[in-house]
């Protein structure tokens, strides 16, 4: 019996391999820029009075290393997804997107130095102040993406294992 079930597991990796590929990618992107931001950071911190780096290159670095390994985990259920090729691409990738777009805010925050808070009023980008909407615009489809697509993937593991134990 568990070589059936490791069999069923592995053509169901092979079928998803463009979303795990994906993942995987992903997941050494963010890890990369997590280890480059940990760089700037202490480089910042150095040179710093307080020995403090910018806040949003903080969080830059902190949010790349988790959602790293968020990435893989994705990448894991992306795997053993019963669901269809498209299906499982589209949980994958619109987390995915998200995650990358998330880090690219706090990356440009941490550049521009600009806000210790985004989400504070007034939006600010540099030196231009953003419509309140597109702030929560992004955060509402942000939640909604992420939540869904991995929700999609979840349930998938659920449906794939629970007839197993």
């Amino acid at each position: 019996m568990a070589t059936t079930v490791m069999n069923a597991w592995l053509l169901s990796a092979e079928l998803h391999h463009q979303a795990v590929s994906l993942a995987l990618l992903a997941a050494g992107g963010l890890f990369m820029t997590g280890l480059l931001t940990g760089l700037w950071k202490y480089a910042a911190m150095a040179r710093s009075p307080q020995a403090r780096a910018p806040h949003y290159v903080d969080v830059a670095h902190r949010t790349s290393l988790f959602y790293a390994f968020a990435s893989l985990l994705v990448a894991v259920l992306a795997a053993l997804s019963p669901w269809s090729v498209a299906v499982t691409w589209w949980s994958v990738a619109g987390p995915l997107v998200f995650f990358v777009a998330a880090v690219g805010t706090y990356l440009v925050h941490g550049w521009l130095n600009d806000t210790r808070n985004q989400l504070a009023r007034p939006y600010v980008l540099g030196h231009f102040h953003l419509p309140g909407w597109v702030i929560h615009g992004f955060m509402a489809a942000l939640s909604v993406v992420e939540i869904a697509g991995i929700g999609v993937l979840v349930t998938g593991l659920f449906l794939r294992l629970t007839p197993y134990m």
